[in-house]
């Protein structure tokens, strides 16, 4: 178990210390739940930011954009980036951080690579935990790289404050937006690589179904952001908006409801994980043969286990 010492450190801002504590998150440790409880009542602190896209969209670039804009405020900035596993390997691509070499000399910038292990909806098992740990470290803002975008990547919603969707020209984004549910998730759209052609289009695309979604007055209209991450345009307009979705959240109450949606979808999440835990050790396959056979019907078998 980590000491004080380590947990102070990490609290401190040490690298190291908070390196070994993420791994600990990472490896899903049986020593994370006590780590978290001492951590706990450092956390909800930190504005959480997450980023999503489709691969070759430019999520790497402008997250570091994203950084050495929130930098010049003076905030510590820390950033998870979630890359995909291999299925044949297990290991993970992990190259966030070669392409974030800018902010690697900053002792304001932590940047942390997470392999998803397989977790659908693009983020790790352990990200939640892994928030905590950098929201106690002091970070004033998180942001979170997400893996691609599809049906499962709505995931990033119930984890983060502000959700930002990246789309970009010629990759067919917006129609895959459309089909994906992201129009529900997004409160920010980023095209990004907007010097390229029908980059205009992609934006009208987007305003076309904006408009055809039902809201009221009261709710949050996704602003349409148009950047050139590479050379830093639009950063400042993007940071902008970032800035008034955050105080809308904190105005209309909206950050208390999502945090509360957020523990709940934890708390479900992690008594499904326990839930089937036990089922693994109890008379599962027993039941699941007698099923297979016709000799029992699933809604008795599955009442049964529920009953141990």
């Amino acid at each position: 178990m980590p000491g004080r010492s380590e947990l102070d450190k990490a609290r401190a801002g040490d690298p190291r210390a908070l390196a070994r504590l993420l791994s600990l998150v990472e490896d899903e440790s049986p020593q994370v739940r006590t780590v978290i409880n001492e951590l706990l009542p450092e956390t909800g602190r930190a504005r959480i930011v997450g980023l999503t896209g489709a691969p070759g969209v430019g999520k790497s670039t402008v997250t570091s954009a994203l950084v050495g804009a929130f930098r010049a405020f003076g905030g510590r900035v820390a950033v998870l980036a979630v890359d995909p596993t291999s299925p044949f390997t297990g290991g993970a691509l992990l190259g966030d951080r070669i392409r974030m070499q800018d902010h690697a000399v900053d002792d304001g910038v932590f940047i942390r690579s997470m392999a998803s292990r397989g977790h659908l909806g693009g983020l790790a098992a352990s990200t939640p935990q892994a928030i905590r740990v950098l929201d106690a470290a002091g970070f004033g803002l998180i942001i979170i790289e997400t893996v691609g975008v599809g049906q499962a990547e709505v995931a990033i919603a119930s984890l983060a404050d502000s959700v930002v969707v990246l789309l970009a020209p010629g990759m067919g984004d917006a129609i895959q937006a459309a089909k994906a549910g992201i129009l529900e998730v997004a409160d920010l759209f980023v095209v990004n690589k907007a010097d390229k052609p029908d980059a205009q289009q992609v934006v009208r695309d987007l305003r076309n179904m904006l408009a055809l979604a039902s809201r009221t007055e009261e709710d949050w209209k996704p602003p349409i952001v148009s950047t050139v991450a590479v050379r830093n345009e639009g950063i400042q307009e993007l940071v902008s908006r970032l800035n008034q979705h955050w105080s809308w959240l904190n105005d209309t109450g909206e950050l208390k409801n999502r945090r509360l949606a957020r523990a709940r979808e934890e708390l479900a999440a992690l008594a499904f994980a326990a839930l089937r835990g036990r089922l693994a050790a109890s008379r599962l396959d027993e039941l699941a043969a007698r099923v297979a056979e016709g000799a029992l019907d699933p809604f008795q078998a599955a009442e049964e286990l529920l009953s141990q």
